[in-house]
């Protein structure tokens, strides 16, 4: 309580601060989803790392040193995780329908960053679009746009 009395004065003293990410933070609970995703096959490529970066950015609308720091904090929040539904489910309570979709096409932008899909990105995406509320059909869907586009040919 006293914690958020604190940030709460910080925001107001210096508003052009960078924003604190809450670890019950549907952002936070994000990133380290998508963190998981790019580190299955090992360490994450330069080119997983460059596309989460802009993901970040990008549908968060957040600076680079936000996305920085969001992202520094997704990885300790990956790493202490054990399971898929400690995401989700912070997922589930405070996203909608259309932002759930959003995220799981997020999941499939990195999967086919590196070019390559292997078994283990498949299963964890469609494990977390179930736990998410994503129909296959979605789920399916969505990962045939992003191939698409990344090959080039129409959706």
């Amino acid at each position: 309580m006293l914690e958020g009395l604190r940030q709460f004065i910080a925001d107001v003293v210096s508003p052009q601060q960078t924003p604190a990410f809450d670890d019950n933070g549907y952002q936070l609970a994000a990133t380290a989803l998508l963190i998981h995703v790019i580190s299955l096959d090992g360490e994450p490529s330069q080119i997983e790392r460059r596309k989460l970066h802009g993901l970040i950015e990008r549908r968060f609308g957040l600076d680079p040193g936000s996305a920085d720091r969001l992202i520094a904090q997704g990885m300790l929040a990956e790493g202490d995780a054990v399971d898929l539904y400690r995401f989700t489910s912070v997922i589930m309570r405070e996203v909608d329908e259309a932002g759930r979709l959003r995220i799981v096409e997020m999941m499939w932008e990195l999967v086919y960053a590196d070019g390559k899909v292997t078994e283990f990105e498949d299963n964890v995406v469609w494990r977390a679009s179930e736990l998410l509320g994503v129909s296959t059909h979605d789920r399916l869907d969505l990962k045939h746009r992003v191939a698409a586009r990344k090959s080039g040919a129409p959706a």
